[in-house]
């Protein structure tokens, strides 16, 4: 018996674990396989969380992230990084020596500063360290509103806060609207210097627990795919409102988005 070459592209990411299944390994996972794609998870920290709110984490060593990644670089080839919740300035260090050695990958990173809940999962110095560090080293950045106000508090407005982003090294930013009072969700693309396309979709009723990783994953397996920029984040877009429109509430919280919406008969 033979083996074939292999024909699926890996994404690895770099994610919190997430008991209650909503986000991080887990919907990063589910995302990727929707898009074709191998996940290689690197677990960053342990959570205690439901659908509500997050209780607590707890960074891992970055000596043991490290290890992790590794371990799997020197076995595969990778085809895109995803990164989440990384929980330490030294976790964030070790990312960015990593990402260092594989700049030619494309790197999608979402910056989890609060948890759906409200949650605080990013102290001051983590977001300084992603934003001197990983910011940098990303193709696609997907904050939503409130994480770019944070990410530059010096910005007096969303175009503002994509520039300052833009001048710290992403290639491109994705602001996501649902945190604004709007009747439609208007998701902003910048990247080289401008806005380069407002993307308006249905505000569904209810908060979703893991849209954010849904999105940022679907990217990152759309650009292992072999898509440019622009359509990858276009057909991730599509991809998530889907899943949070046939999204379900088993909890006592949030919905979560049924990011396998495709594999039912009624989908």
């Amino acid at each position: 018996m033979t083996t074939e070459a292999r024909t699926v592209p890996v994404v690895m990411t770099f994610s919190g674990n997430d008991p209650s299944g909503g986000a991080g390994i887990q919907a990063d996972i589910e995302s990727l396989v929707s898009h074709g794609c191998h996940t290689s998870p690197v677990v960053t920290a342990l959570t205690i969380q439901d659908t509500r709110d997050v209780i607590g984490y707890t960074p891992l060593d970055a000596g043991l992230v490290i290890e992790q990644a590794r371990a799997v670089l020197e076995d595969m080839a990778v085809d895109g990084f995803k990164i989440g919740l990384l929980g330490s300035t030294e976790v964030v260090e070790a990312v960015h020596t990593l990402l260092a050695d594989y700049p030619q990958i494309p790197v999608v990173l979402d910056p989890v500063l609060t948890s759906g809940g409200g949650a605080e999962l990013a102290e001051d110095d983590v977001i300084d360290a992603l934003l001197e560090l990983l910011v940098p080293q990303t193709t696609v950045l997907t904050p939503n509103s409130a994480e770019a106000r944070r990410l530059a508090p010096e910005a007096d407005n969303l175009d503002a806060c994509a520039m300052a982003l833009l001048e710290r090294g992403a290639e491109y930013v994705l602001i996501t609207g649902t945190h604004e009072n709007t009747p439609t969700v208007d998701n902003s693309l910048y990247g080289n210097h401008r806005l380069l396309e407002t993307f308006t979709w249905e505000r569904l009723e209810g908060s979703f627990h893991g849209s954010g990783c849904t999105l940022a994953a679907s990217i990152a397996g759309l650009l292992a795919q072999g898509l440019e920029p622009f359509t990858a984040i276009h057909e991730a877009q599509e991809y998530t409102w889907q899943a949070l429109r046939q999204g379900y509430r088993i909890g006592m919280g949030q919905q979560l988005p049924n990011r396998l919406f495709w594999a039912s008969e009624e989908g």
